[in-house]
């Protein structure tokens, strides 16, 4: 680390900004060093200043067999950095005079329904993605909605989708809108999203390994991985391909600098995919977030960028969470600095990177960012541990279910979430959501009516269902908590402060 700290102020001055021709010496020894005492399998880092790559490059490895080491090229799916990319995508549509920013969405989608006839028919696509609708998430960190559904069949859900704010009232960040915003673009351009991403974007930015299909990797792509009870274990990747515009593009340090370099010039040599005065509307803040109360200055949203404050300077930001791959993406202008990180466990460390390269660039005090926020991590799972333990402290021992079993079995719908199936399987019930086998979960009585559920796939680890009698005395609903966003995943899904609880009515 004082290696780093030291070296790492081999920059020239120039004017009021900072030049580098090379990466700092350094850099990457450290890089390595801190990847391994996170304990993280694989990283990709890529940093650019201007028009000069200062750093593309992989560290450790695909997965934990050390089957092939992680370089530039190597895939990651970068999940909600995707959001920028749908972004500038109907920015070119914009360009092209087929859309503007303050359409209806009613006037490219005439079957589009929310739950309130007026918000319905006054939202935009602006409000799409700067996340003002107030329609949060459908989906969370351990949760695929209706993974075998089509984009239309989700999509005509939402309809019977809560409000969580008032309509332009706040900030509720939702990948279910801009799976609308995809549809968006679908509608007006006549083309999938999937197809226009990669045709019209990806391709003349020069990103050749990037894609924007979920599935669509090859041998050299990042495992995802998962600490699951104590262990760090590679976890399978999920299908919710009808999200795609929400979070789908896999890519690479190589093709993230390329993609940076772009964002912090307006032209990639010599491209111009957007007028400067459509790039600017995507970059400026359209809804207020709230106090940053570690940096105090703006933070907001833009269109499919996150804009808020470090130190002194103004960063423009997006993280990317998907099954076991994270990553992190700073553009800071006035250093004309790009900053991306992937790696392949969900980490703090991409935080720590890229607070420690800003510092160094801009020759501020160092800081040790990593040790920091490793102890901050640390700390958050042990009071989530404790927090966990707290609950299982309050279970009651010595209960039954005021019901046999078999009273339980039934098929139980809501209309958002559609189907749970509760079944009886060798005197253990399992529930199945959306009639989908991947989705099953397995029934541990934990109190009276209520149940810990197991999914079958261990990543996704565990929630609370509970069952209600009706007026007959038998049971009639079927209540599931999801968890859109755990306290500290590592450590569970319970405890978590962002949770929706669904009821479910038992079907005759």
């Amino acid at each position: 680390m004082n290696v780093f700290r030291t070296l790492l102020f081999s920059l020239l001055l120039v004017g009021s900004g900072l030049v580098a021709a090379d990466p700092p010496d350094g850099l990457e020894e450290w890089i390595e060093a801190e990847r391994e005492r996170w304990e993280i399998p694989g990283l990709a880092v890529a940093i650019v200043q201007g028009d000069e790559v200062l750093l593309a490059k992989g560290f450790g490895y695909l997965d934990l067999d050390r089957s092939r080491e992680v370089d530039a090229d190597t895939q990651f799916g970068i999940a909600s950095l995707s959001k920028a990319m749908t972004a500038t995508a109907l920015g070119m549509l914009v360009d092209e005079g087929k859309l503007d920013w303050d359409d209806r969405v009613i006037d490219h989608l005439p079957g589009f329904r929310l739950p309130d006839p007026w918000v319905t028919e006054q939202v935009t696509v602006r409000d799409l993605l700067s996340h003002r609708v107030g329609v949060g998430r459908l989906f969370g960190n351990r949760l695929t909605f209706m993974p075998g559904a089509s984009r239309d069949e989700a999509l005509a859900a939402l309809r019977h989708h809560d409000f969580e704010q008032p309509f332009r009232q706040g900030y509720v960040y939702s990948n279910a809108m801009y799976v609308v915003a995809g549809a968006v673009l679908e509608a007006v351009s006549g083309e999938p999203w999937e197809d226009f991403v990669e045709a019209r974007l990806l391709a003349p930015m020069g990103m050749s390994r990037s894609n924007a299909r979920l599935g669509e990797l090859d041998d050299n792509a990042a495992r995802p991985h998962q600490e699951i009870r104590g262990e760090l274990v590679e976890i399978q990747r999920r299908d919710w391909s009808w999200g795609a515009p929400a979070a789908a593009v896999n890519s690479t340090a190589n093709d993230l600098a390329r993609w940076m370099r772009y964002n912090l010039a307006g032209e990639l040599d010599d491209l111009s995919l957007l007028s400067t005065e459509v790039l600017e509307a995507i970059h400026a803040p359209a809804n207020l977030i709230g106090l940053d109360q570690d940096y105090l200055g703006i933070n907001a949203y833009g269109l499919g960028w996150g804009i808020g404050r470090y130190q002194s300077f103004h960063v423009k930001r997006h993280g990317g969470a998907t099954d076991g791959i994270n990553s992190l993406l700073w553009l800071i202008p006035e250093l004309d600095l790009g900053i991306a990180v992937s790696a392949n466990r969900f980490t703090g460390f991409n935080t720590a990177l890229a607070r420690s390269v800003v510092d160094r660039m801009a020759g501020l005090e160092p800081t040790d960012w990593s040790e920091k926020l490793l102890q901050d991590e640390l700390e958050s799972r042990a009071e989530a541990a404790e927090a966990r333990d707290e609950i299982e402290r309050q279970r009651q021992t010595g209960t039954q279910p005021s019901h046999r079993l078999e009273s339980f079995v039934g098929d139980y719908q809501h209309p958002l979430y559609g189907s749970a199936e509760v079944r009886a399987d060798n005197g253990t019930l399992k529930l199945r959501l959306w009639q989908d086998d991947s989705q099953t979960l397995v029934l541990e009585h934990w109190h009276h009516d209520t149940f810990r559920a197991r999914w079958i796939n261990p990543a996704q680890r565990e929630k609370f269902v509970w069952f209600q009698t009706g007026e007959d005395g038998k049971p009639a609903e079927l209540k599931v908590r999801f968890t859109l966003r755990p306290l500290a995943l590592e450590e569970g899904i319970y405890p978590a402060d962002y949770t929706r609880t669904v009821r479910y009515s038992r079907q005759q």
